[in-house]
């Protein structure tokens, strides 16, 4: 597995790896993963599915920082380099 660089700034604001930073961080990275396999195997339907679920996951995450704390919320999109979705 591939070390990303963001892993010590979300850790060390974070110390608690079921933070919500954290958790989206790693959805992140197992969406990049996807996407890349998809890439090369365009009909495997199992991890397109797969894929769906994870997007999915991760959306309420941070629809549920979005409401809590906008501020945090603003941070890490910015961090990871994440659009924000037109549907709220």
């Amino acid at each position: 597995m591939v070390k990303n660089p963001f892993i010590p700034v979300i850790s060390q604001e974070k110390e608690n790896p079921g933070s919500v930073e954290f958790q989206v961080f790693n959805f992140t990275t197992k969406i990049q993963r996807l996407t890349s396999h998809l890439e090369l195997h365009k009909k495997d339907y199992l991890s397109k599915r797969g894929l769906r679920k994870i997007l999915g996951k991760r959306q309420r995450l941070l629809s549920y920082l979005s409401k809590k704390n906008r501020i945090r919320y603003k941070k890490l999109m910015n961090q990871l380099n994440i659009r924000e979705s037109q549907t709220r």
